[in-house]
């Protein structure tokens, strides 16, 4: 059994992505950290991030055809992403907790989770949008 420390870069990590707070990529959490600690490298950051995924500290988003996204929520919920600027934000909805329960065909797989993730224009590029 391996055992996992708390390491200050892990620390370090963890802290970027409670106060980025806005689903944020490992290239955006590694600029934070890397502002106040120059010497820290890329493979440090996105390490910990994966193992502080891992160990559910924070919540990992894959979204398709974008770069994966770290969330500070760990609670189940779902997201909505711009289609044309990639930001990704919470939705305000109940969680269908047995949605796996009404997949028809399982492929022989054996559910233990599900993402969702919404497209749509956000505020800001539809403003930007309806403004040209």
């Amino acid at each position: 059994m391996m055992i996992k420390r708390n390491t200050i870069q892990r620390s370090l990590v963890l802290e970027a992505v409670n106060k980025l707070k806005c689903h944020a990529t490992a290239d955006e959490v590694y600029q934070m950290v890397a502002q106040e600690h120059p010497t820290i490298s890329k493979g440090t950051v996105y390490r910990n991030l994966h193992q502080l995924a891992e160990s559910g500290e924070i919540r990992k988003i894959e979204v398709p055809g974008s770069a994966d996204r770290f969330d500070h929520r760990c609670h189940d919920h779902y997201h909505v992403r711009c289609t044309k600027c990639g930001k990704v934000f919470d939705v305000n909805m109940d969680y269908i907790a047995d949605l796996e329960k009404k997949i028809r065909d399982t492929h022989g797989f054996e559910f233990t989770g599900h993402d969702l993730v919404f497209r749509g224009l956000c505020p800001d590029c539809r403003k930007e949008s309806s403004s040209i």
